[in-house]
């Protein structure tokens, strides 16, 4: 037997060639599942590659936003509401809790791709809102505002760093407190802004110290971002003082630049494209830098926005961006910030009792620093509490300051879900509790509404409200002829009106002019603000017994009306004058600006809780001097009554004033006699009516002009004119008849409650029925004079309680607003050669001198 064939062993493989240059070094794989060419078709999960699941990712962010926004507007809660709800509602706390659902669209591999894009929106929202932020209004806040903005800084973030050592920390990294006490100390300006106006405390004492104090807040949390952002690094001294004189260099170089820049491009060329993409570029370069130094790229971003000189640029860029950051980037944000809240380790791994502690002292930390500023600040214990309540309303900082304090690894899961609860909760409660805890307003009465029932050593208080500097040479042409006396002062009230546009909270603004100074780059507004200052100071400064006062309110044409209403209860004001929506034209004509402006004197003339008068100028505010030949047309009535206690008041005493009144009193005649002219008082073709007593309203009437006769016996300034008329069209031919008169003022009466036969048939063809029949006659008949002329409707006491508005007038008003008037042509014009004078005899040799 054959011995067995050996098998030799194989050799062994040759030993690799090791390339010891490349031991050590970090190898970068990249992905092959960035997106699929050929989709479902190889198998896999669609989802898998990173671009189909982000893209996933922000449509779920946005849908589920859009929805939970929806839902929340019937209860009246803020956007931020929505926003935070839709990041709880898919993290871990929600429905990112399904281990499946997290794992299929929210994996661990794919959360740094959706954090780069919410840091990425942080960047773009800092950019936009320090577009929008104005320091110049911090430098105006009163001294209460500032006491109670101190008090809301520092108490809250004394109990936000005593809950940050509370809750579980991390000892090696103490600077967590910046964050959370820093996150207590924010207020939403433009959040609050939104609720103060809906539910119509703008003008109430306690939202106007909040919304001024918000301001502040909003600012320090900046501060506070920046000072935990470098407290949490490293190098601690050398990222604040880095960041100190990149602040100095922006302020004092870039800014120049930016203005240089801004004046070498055209004027009315606007901002191309490529122009809006350099400042954006120019931004992102800016947070390149400050992220070097040791902060963040939002601190560049933002300081890049809140140095930019022009605000036709601001407008600009956030036109462009606004959309579009805030509609599906910022919804990406929330969504990282629900996916590091867990709500579910809070009832775990902390004490439940300490946790409803934390939020409670979170909830009270504004309202105990508000009560603390009542004992400095003057405010009643009842205010402090509303403000505080108020300034609970958090905002998008809010959340940012939690977020980045989680990034930096200050913040524990714990205490930062415990956080960011507190800020849900209390943002949600501010609008409820404030529906139940209305702050006092009006505490002293509200006597003296109508100018008839003041008494003449009495302070007159008017409003007069403008929207450009066409409307102030005849407001202020008129103020100047009424008499204005130290026995007899008048305290003027200018409302500046701006349309808002887009999201800017609406706002009042009060002006001061000892600030006022030279500015260089003011926006067209700043321009009509600085004219407007000016005006009101020349005229006090030329008259005597006179005080004056600037305002800015920024609403939308919707509840403009509101605020005038609002201002001139706040106000106190007797008087409200208003412009028409027309202006004359070189030729002559009258042009309408805006349409909106007749529905906003509309919804003023229902409301208004005091007298109403309509300025409307003629081509007379050109000659820049107040009307020294002034007429009233009277045919009865309280606001006839009103428009001559006005008159009244222009007329100096010894004759001396420089002002000619003639008052012409319209009688029905013998052919009419049979005729009740009060027994028109339910008709009427207005938007608003009132009910009067027509046989003590004639005896009111007679009142009046027998007193205004007697007192001015011996006045050689004033005539007294009977003028007897059969119908309207002898009316209208009278009226266009004075033109050779050359009166400055035409003064009439609305005519509310009273259609006396001698202009009812004048009313079926009024344009413009805010007017009257009468003023509607002398605004669109042909003149070839320039005059001005003055509707006055008298302030009458009505069922609405409080002097607040009457819901059934709202409604009535709306319905007008939605009805469609038919145009009914006007009646051929009365042949000018017709002569009042022949017509009428009183005016010939039965003209009464009183």
């Amino acid at each position: 037997m054959a011995a067995p064939a050996t098998v030799s062993p194989p050799p062994p493989p040759a030993k690799p060639e090791v390339d010891l240059d490349r031991l050590g070094q970090t190898a970068m794989c990249f992905s092959e599942t960035i997106y699929r060419a050929n989709g479902v078709w190889e198998g896999p999960d669609p989802l898998t590659p990173i671009i189909p699941l982000f893209l996933v990712q922000i449509m779920m962010a946005i849908f589920f936003s859009r929805m939970l926004n929806l839902a929340m507007k019937p209860f009246n809660q803020p956007p931020i509401v929505a926003e935070i709800l839709s990041g709880l509602l898919l993290g871990p706390s929600g429905i990112g809790g399904i281990k499946a659902f997290r794992i299929v669209f929210f994996p661990n591999y794919n959360f740094e791709i959706i954090e780069t894009m919410a840091h990425l929106a942080l960047v773009l929202y800092a950019f936009m809102t320090g577009l929008q932020t104005d320091l110049k209004p911090l430098l105006r806040v009163g001294s209460k505002a500032k006491t109670v903005a101190l008090s809301g800084i520092i108490v809250p973030f004394l109990i936000g760093t005593s809950l940050y050592y509370a809750l579980p920390h991390d000892d090696g990294r103490v600077s967590g407190f910046i964050f959370s006490g820093g996150a207590l100390t924010v207020t939403g300006f433009s959040t609050l802004a939104r609720i103060l106006d809906r539910q119509r405390l703008l003008q109430s004492e306690a939202g106007k110290i909040a919304l001024s104090s918000a301001a502040i807040y909003d600012f320090s949390s900046w501060v506070f971002l920046a000072l935990g952002l470098a407290a949490s690094g490293s190098a601690m001294h050398w990222a604040v003082l880095c960041s100190a004189l990149y602040i100095l260099f922006s302020v004092y170089y870039l800014r120049r630049f930016l203005a240089w820049v801004i004046r070498k491009t055209p004027e009315g060329q606007g901002y191309s494209e490529f122009y809006i993409c350099s400042m954006v570029i120019a931004m992102m370069f800016c947070g390149v830098i400050t992220d070097a130094m040791g902060t963040h790229p939002m601190m560049g971003a933002f300081l890049f926005g809140l140095i930019m000189p022009s605000q036709v640029v601001e407008a600009a860029i956030l036109d462009k961006l606004e959309d579009f950051v805030m509609g599906v980037f910022m919804p990406v944000f929330f969504v990282v910030c629900g996916l590091r809240t867990n709500i579910g380790i809070i009832a775990t791994d902390t004490n439940i009792f300490l946790v409803i502690l934390a939020i409670i002292l979170a909830f009270s930390a504004k309202i105990i620093g508000a009560l603390s500023a009542t004992c400095f600040s003057g405010l009643s214990a009842r205010e402090g509490i509303a403000v505080g309540i108020l300034t609970n309303t958090k905002s998008t900082m809010a959340m940012i300051l939690l977020e980045v304090g989680q990034v930096q690894q200050v913040l524990t899961t714990q205490t930062y879900s415990i956080m960011v609860v507190a800020v849900l909760l209390m943002t949600i409660t501010v609008t409820p509790l404030t529906n139940r805890y209305r702050p006092s307003q009006n505490i002293s009465p509200y006597k003296r509404r109508t100018i008839e029932k003041g008494k003449p050593t009495e302070e007159l208080r008017v409003l007069g409200c403008i929207y450009g500097t066409n409307d102030l040479s005849p407001i202020i042409q008129l103020l100047e002829s009424s008499k204005s006396t130290m026995e007899s002062p008048i305290c003027v009230f200018g409302l500046q009106l701006v349309e808002l546009v887009g999201r800017a909270p609406p706002m009042l603004v009060v002006h001061s002019s000892a600030r006022r100074g030279p500015s260089r780059n003011l926006s067209h507004e700043g321009v009509q603000t600085s004219q407007i200052i000016s005006a009101f100071d020349n005229y006090e400064l030329r008259s005597h017994g006179v005080t004056t006062q600037v305002l800015t309110a920024r609403s939308s044409f919707s509840t403009m009306a509101e605020d005038i209403c609002s201002v001139a209860r706040d106000k106190r004001a007797a008087f409200i004058i208003l412009p028409f929506h027309k202006q004359p034209t070189v030729e002559g004509d009258m042009e309408e600006i805006n349409p909106a402006i007749q529905s906003v004197n509309e919804a003023v003339l229902v409301n208004a809780p005091c007298s109403v008068g309509i300025i409307i100028d003629r081509g007379r505010s050109y000659s820049n001097e107040s009307a020294r030949n002034i007429v009233l047309l009277y045919f009865g009535g309280p606001d006839d009554r009103e428009a001559l206690s006005l008159a009244w008041r222009m007329v100096d005493e010894s004759g001396a004033g420089g002002v000619n009144l003639t008052v012409i009193r319209f009688i029905p005649g013998e052919a009419v006699s049979d005729i009740d002219p009060m027994g028109f008082a339910n008709y009427n073709r207005s938007f608003v009516s009132i009910s009067i007593d027509p046989d003590k309203d004639r005896e009111m009437d007679q009142e009046l002009l027998n007193e205004f006769k007697t007192s001015t016996l011996n006045n050689n300034s004033v005539t007294y004119v009977e003028v007897v008329l059969n119908n309207e069209e002898e009316t209208a031919n009278s009226i266009k008849a004075m033109e050779t008169r050359n009166y400055d003022l035409y003064m009439v009466g609305r005519g509310r409650g009273v259609v006396s036969p001698l202009t009812a048939g004048l009313a079926d063809w009024c344009e413009c029925p805010e007017l009257g029949a009468i003023g509607d006659l002398l605004v669109t008949s042909e003149f070839e004079s320039a005059f001005s002329v003055l509707v006055v409707q008298q302030y009458v006491k009505s069922s609405r309680a409080g002097g607040e508005e009457s819901e059934e007038s709202s409604e009535r008003m709306s319905e007008m607003m939605d009805n469609k008037v038919e145009e009914i042509p006007l009646r051929a014009s009365v042949s000018e050669s017709e002569s009042v004078f022949q017509s009428f005899p009183s005016f010939n040799g039965n003209k009464e001198r009183v």
